[in-house]
C-alpha cells in the first residue's frame, strides 16, 4: 500500500507551495480571504479562463491555470462548490477527492479553506481532508519497476485556515476513519497466497496496539465449540480456518455492545461446485465483509468511540481437494439446525450462520450487522450502486439507510418473507444452503435469518460494492473499503454516549 499524501494544517499567513487551491461558487468570485494570497490579476485570469473553458463553478468540477505574473506559486487550481442554494447537499469528502485528483504526486499545494460565501466549518474541512487521504491511496506494494522520481514522492497538502486548533481536532477523527478504510482496502487488495486465514487473523490482531481486545479461535477451538458449518467450508483447504473476535470497550462496562460480523473467505474456488475459470482471480475479494469489520474496529478504536463494539470474522479458504465438502452432505450448525449442502459455492452463508449464532449467544448485542460478498444475484438486482439490505428490524434499517445517504455508501432494502423462507426447506435436513436461481439474494438472507433468533439484525450483501469498484472521486482502488464509513456513521449518530 502507498499512501502518497502528507497533510499539514497551518494558519492563513503565507503561501509556500507550488500549487494554490481555491474554492469558488457559480459566481466565480475569489473568496475575500483568498485575494491577497492569490495575487493581483488572479480574478481576471480566472474569469477569462472560465469563459474559454466553459467552467461554471459546478460542484466538484475543476480548472487548472498557470499562476498570474509575479505570484509565488506555479499553478492556480480552482474547484467548484456549486451555487449557494445547493451548498447543503455538497459532499465535502468527495470535494476533497476531487481536489486531490487535480494535484500531482511529488508536488506541494496550499488549500485555502474559505468558502465563496464565508467560513468552512471544521467538520466540513475534516471531510475534505478525509477525501484527500482516500483519493491519494494506491495499492502498489508488489510493483517492482522503478517509478518516476516525482511519482515516488508524496503529495504535500497544507490546509490553510483561520482556526488551526479546531481543525486539527476534527481532522484527527477523520484520519482515524481514513485509516480504517485504508486497512479494509489493503486487506481486499492483497493476493490470496499472502492473505490466507491465519495471516488475516494476525493482521486483525495488530489492532491490539489501539486498545482492541483480540481473541483468535483456531480449528481445535472451533471444533470444540461446534462450528461445523464453518469448518465444513474450509475442510478442503490446507489452510486452517479461523475465527477472530475483536472487542472495543469505549463505553460503560454494563452497556450492551453493538456487533458486526464479517464473511472472510480469503479465496473462493467454489469448492467441488467449481466456479468457471474466467474471472476467478477476483475471488480473493470474497473476504470484503471481514475486511470492513476489521477496518471499522480500527476506525472506532482510532477515534476512541464511546461505544462497546464487537467485531467477529469467520476466515476460511474454499478449496476442492479430496477432503472437500460435497453436494449432498448434511452438516449440523452451531445452532443445532441441520443443513443439506446443495452447492458448495453457497459457502459464505455457512460461515456466517455459525458466527452469527455464536455472536448473539455469547455477547447478547443490541444489534448484529453482518457484511458479506454473498451473492452474484445482488449484482443483477442492484448493480454496483447499492448494497442489498435485509433486516428483521425497521428502526435499524432506517438508520442504515440514513447513514448510507450521509456517506454515499448507499443501501437498498430488499424483502424477506415466509414464501421465500419456504424455498430453503430441505427434504432431508432442516434447510438447504441453496434454493436455486430465483430470488438468490433473498433466499440467502432467509438462510441467515434462521440463525439470528430475535436479535435486531441486518444483512448487507456487498457483492456489488465490496470489490472490483468503479473509479470515483475518492477511490481509484480495486478494493474500495466499502462499509467502514457507513457503519462508523451509524454508530456515531445513534449508539455513542
Amino acid at each position: 500500500m502507498s499512501q502518497r499524501l502528507k497533510l499539514e494544517i497551518k494558519a492563513l499567513d503565507a503561501v509556500e507551495g507550488q500549487d494554490l487551491v481555491i474554492l469558488v461558487s457559480d459566481k466565480l468570485a475569489l473568496p475575500e480571504a483568498v485575494g491577497e494570497w492569490a495575487g493581483e490579476g488572479a480574478q481576471s485570469l480566472l474569469t477569462r479562463a472560465a469563459a474559454a473553458e466553459r467552467f461554471k463553478g459546478k460542484a466538484l468540477a475543476g480548472l487548472t491555470l498557470p499562476s498570474p505574473e509575479g505570484a509565488s506559486y506555479d499553478r492556480l487550481i480552482v474547484v467548484g462548490v456549486g451555487p449557494e442554494d445547493e451548498r447543503a447537499k455538497l459532499d465535502f469528502v468527495k470535494l476533497g477527492g476531487a481536489i486531490a485528483g487535480r494535484l500531482g504526486a511529488g508536488r506541494s499545494a496550499e488549500l485555502i479553506l474559505a468558502s465563496p460565501d464565508g467560513r468552512i466549518e471544521p467538520k466540513q474541512a475534516a471531510d475534505i481532508a478525509l477525501g484527500l487521504r482516500l483519493r491519494a491511496y494506491a495499492f502498489d506494494r508488489y510493483k517492482t519497476k522503478s517509478r518516476d522520481k516525482d511519482e515516488a514522492e508524496p503529495l504535500t497538502v497544507t490546509l490553510r485556515t483561520a482556526d488551526p486548533s479546531s481543525l486539527k481536532k476534527a481532522v484527527k477523527t477523520a484520519d482515524a476513519i481514513a485509516a480504517g478504510v485504508i486497512q479494509a482496502r489493503d486487506l481486499v487488495n492483497e493476493p490470496p497466497n499472502v492473505l490466507y486465514p491465519a495471516e488475516f487473523a494476525d493482521r486483525a490482531a495488530k489492532l491490539e496496539k489501539l486498545g482492541v481486545e483480540i481473541e483468535i479461535l483456531d480449528e481445535k477451538a472451533l471444533k470444540k465449540i461446534g462450528m461445523r458449518a464453518l469448518l465444513g467450508v474450509g475442510q478442503g483447504s490446507r489452510r486452517e480456518s479461523q475465527v477472530v473476535v475483536m472487542r472495543w470497550n469505549g463505553a460503560k462496562k454494563d452497556e450492551k455492545p453493538v456487533a458486526f460480523v464479517g464473511k472472510g473467505v480469503t479465496f473462493d474456488t467454489g469448492g467441488i461446485s467449481l466456479k468457471p475459470g474466467a474471472g476467478m482471480e477476483d475471488m480473493k475479494g470474497d473476504m470484503a465483509g471481514a475486511a470492513c469489520v476489521v477496518g471499522l474496529m480500527q476506525a472506532l478504536a482510532g477515534r476512541k468511540a464511546k461505544v462497546n463494539a464487537i467485531g467477529v470474522i469467520g476466515l476460511v479458504e474454499n478449496m476442492p481437494d479430496g477432503n472437500a465438502q460435497r453436494p449432498g452432505d448434511i452438516v449440523t450448525s452451531l445452532s443445532g439446525q441441520t443443513i443439506e449442502i446443495i452447492n458448495t459455492d453457497a459457502e459464505g452463508r455457512l460461515v456466517l450462520a455459525d458466527v452469527l449464532w455464536y455472536t448473539q449467544e455469547r455477547f447478547e448485542p443490541r444489534f448484529m450487522i453482518n457484511l458479506a460478498t454473498l451473492t452474484g444475484a445482488i449484482l443483477v438486482a442492484l448493480a454496483q450502486e447499492n448494497a442489498g439490505l435485509f433486516s428483521n428490524n425497521d428502526e435499524l434499517s432506517e438508520r442504515l439507510t440514513a447513514a448510507g445517504i450521509a456517506t454515499g455508501e448507499t443501501v437498498w432494502r430488499m424483502p424477506l418473507g415466509k414464501a421465500y423462507d419456504k424455498m430453503i426447506d430441505s427434504k432431508f435436513a432442516d434447510m438447504k444452503n441453496s434454493a436455486g436461481r430465483y430470488g438468490g439474494s433473498i433466499t440467502a438472507a432467509q438462510f441467515l435469518q434462521r440463525h439470528v433468533n430475535d436479535t435486531p439484525w441486518a444483512h448487507l450483501d456487498i457483492a456489488g460494492t465490496g470489490m472490483a469498484a468503479a473509479n470515483s472521486e475518492i477511490n481509484r482502488s480495486w478494493g474500495p473499503g466499502w462499509g467502514v464509513r457507513l457503519l462508523d456513521r451509524l454508530v456515531a449518530d445513534h449508539y455513542e454516549g
